[in-house]
């Protein structure tokens, strides 16, 4: 198993711990460059769940990313440190153009970041 960059865990634990989603950052994963803002992993999954609640189909899934009933506990899935970056207002960077148009909520594993750097990467709407 390959080992996570220490710096990028880091920031990763910060933005668990400040409870904070100002933090933008571009990642290179295998076959992908995702740039957008970071957030804590409790309220990417409230707004995975939200936007799954929204839909006719899919409605039932929400359930795989909100907390069981009467526990408030919203504290990450790995007690010893975050495992994954969760994304979102996010692009996947394709030549000039970044999908989608208006972001996108992706989970990344630290472990398939291959370069990265802070802040977004513009992109072209035209």
């Amino acid at each position: 198993m390959k080992r996570p960059d220490h710096l990028l865990a880091t920031i990763a634990a910060m933005v668990e711990s400040q409870h904070t989603s100002r933090m933008s950052l571009t990642v290179v994963i295998p076959g992908a460059v995702i740039t957008g803002r970071l957030a804590p992993e409790a309220l990417w999954k409230e707004r995975v769940a939200e936007v799954l609640r929204d839909s006719e189909h899919l409605g039932r899934f929400a359930a795989a990313f909100t907390p069981p009933e009467g526990g408030g506990d919203r504290r990450p899935e790995h007690d010893d440190g975050p495992t994954h970056l969760h994304f979102h207002m996010a692009r996947i960077l394709q030549g000039s153009f970044g999908i989608p148009d208006t972001g996108g909520m992706y989970r990344v594993a630290l472990e398939d970041v291959s370069a990265w750097t802070v802040g977004d990467i513009g992109y072209s709407d035209q």
